[in-house]
């Protein structure tokens, strides 16, 4: 029972994690369209990802590795959740109001330092205006992901999962108003984002009440408990913002060549899907799960929930891989390439996605990999290896540039993601036997691997096929369509055939959900 609730929270997560991606490409098709790879597009990537990295550092990683484990232990023992929660909550949003401050007055310098190629051109002046009116959406933001853990954290995970459907429908609605109307395409979506964070704020709030918890901000004041969590969090930041950190990096890299942030901007939207509905999804489930499971001392549990936990995400993510290297451009094309983003753009951000597809798998098993030491509120493992992942990303990034220029973000980000992947799995051991996958993982993961290769050869050859269709028009989103539908048929009927899954537990576990 408590595996099938295991699956069936990584299901939940996972359906509305996919809604926020749809809507995601919807948005990112309208940026791309209406924006178009160049000078603006460059600058609002740039300002738009201030505030997520620091929202990575402030609320995901800080809150989703440290606030989670102690609040769930806290849950499982009834020993005033409620007040701890409100504690964390009255000291981020203090940290989180002096941050937005500091980087509203200091906006140039931020803007020179993730992206020093915008000096001297239009683009600077752009990012820096776009960052200050955006910046505080982190303030919203990060304390919806402290009520969004202690949903997680007491079992309810739709509405935390939902929010970020809600940014997605206004920055996409605001969009179509605007480009109707005849405005700034531009300022109204910039406009629109801090709202849309207090509008996810409001929603993960009303859960929380509803669910019969009230967490409300205070005084903030010292105690031993928050000095822990500090204590915590601090190491847990960087090590679940490594990838933002890494995508600065290449963005600083990318800075100096034209358009090319908004075509590694595309790429990223695209092999975020699976990553955000696989990885995230399983990793926002877990944390809890093996937290509560190793408070009660239930080892067996912990190793069963890693164990399924990791098959499922590479059940869905193997597939996902393969088809980013078979067939990037038809992807890309069909999602992307209209009004301002033309047919060079889309070969151009097709050989970033392949590159992504090598390391989404590494990206993926970090999200299962890292609860093992986060549910032990072991934070400084993960920081000393994402410090080693950073040096190897900053140094292939930069060292490569000059070989193979714009590409240099997309190959360093892969490579540093499994470097990260083989750190964690070799720092796991430390913990016995819960760290050890089961003999059904074992047998499975080689057939789902043979699986995946051979979905990967009928998505090649169905693509060789219809490839007449992707240059006709309005006939390429059947051609896409068909290829998807193909490659998921084939993809599960094969694993079927070769017992890399039961389609029957994928059915128990959305039944559940």
């Amino acid at each position: 029972m408590k595996q099938i609730r295991l699956v069936s929270g990584i299901f939940t997560v996972g359906f509305w994690t996919l809604m926020s991606r749809i809507m995601g490409f919807a948005r990112d098709i309208l940026i791309s369209s209406y924006l178009g790879p160049g000078a603006v597009m460059d600058a609002f990537v740039v300002a738009f990802r201030l505030p997520n990295m620091f929202r990575r550092f402030f609320a995901e990683g800080a809150f989703n590795a440290a606030f989670v484990p102690m609040f769930s232990k806290k849950l499982e023992a009834n020993d005033a959740p409620e007040a701890f929660a409100s504690a964390a909550l009255s000291w981020l949003s203090m940290a989180v109001l002096a941050l937005t401050g500091l980087a509203l007055v200091f906006m140039p310098a931020l803007v020179w330092a993730t992206a020093e190629g915008f000096s001297g051109d239009e683009r600077f002046d752009m990012a820096t205006g776009f960052g200050r009116i955006v910046f505080p959406y982190i303030f919203f933001i990060s304390l919806a992901a402290l009520f969004s853990g202690v949903l997680n954290a007491t079992g309810r995970f739709a509405a935390a999962a939902a929010a970020p459907v809600l940014l997605n429908i206004m920055l996409t609605g605001v969009m179509l108003f605007a480009a109707y109307a005849g405005g700034n395409v531009a300022l109204a979506l910039v406009w629109t984002i801090p709202f849309a964070g207090l509008a996810q704020l409001a929603l993960v709030y009303i859960a929380t009440r509803r669910a019969g918890l009230r967490i409300v901000p205070n005084f903030p004041r010292p105690s031993p408990e928050m000095g822990k969590l500090l204590r915590v969090a601090v190491p847990a930041s960087l090590a679940m913002g490594v990838v933002q950190i890494n995508l600065v990096v290449g963005q600083l890299v990318a800075s100096e060549y034209e358009k090319a942030i908004s075509w590694l901007y595309a790429a990223d939207r695209l092999y975020q899907l699976p990553l955000g509905v696989v990885g995230i999804a399983v990793g926002i489930v877990l944390l809890p799960d093996l937290s509560r499971r190793l408070k009660a001392g239930d080892d067996t549990g912990a190793q069963n929930a890693y164990s399924r936990a990791s098959e499922l995400s590479l059940a869905l993510t193997l597939p996902a891989a393969v088809a980013l290297m078979v067939i990037p451009l038809p992807l890309v094309s069909v999602l992307f390439e209209r009004g301002n983003f033309t047919g060079d753009d889309a070969a151009a951000t097709a050989l970033a996605v392949s590159i992504y597809g090598l390391g989404l798998p590494a990206f993926v098993l970090q999200k299962t990999l890292q609860p093992l030491f986060f549910a032990r509120e072991d934070t400084k493992s993960p920081f000393h290896y994402a410090l080693l992942a950073m040096v190897v990303n900053a140094a292939l990034a930069f060292g490569l540039k000059p070989y193979i220029g714009w590409l240099a973000p997309a190959v360093a980000a892969t490579l540093a993601a499994w470097i990260m992947v083989i750190q964690l799995g070799l720092g796991a051991r430390k913990f016995g036997e819960v760290t050890r996958l089961d003999s059904r993982f074992k047998q499975r993961i080689w057939r789902i691997i043979f699986t995946s290769v051979a979905m990967g050869l009928v998505l090649w050859i169905t693509n060789l096929a219809l490839s007449p269709l992707f240059i006709a028009g309005g006939w390429r989103y059947l051609a896409l369509t068909l290829l998807v539908v193909i490659s998921v048929l084939a993809y599960f009927g094969l694993g079927q055939l070769f017992g890399a899954f039961r389609l029957a537990e994928f059915k128990s576990a959305l039944r559940r959900g």
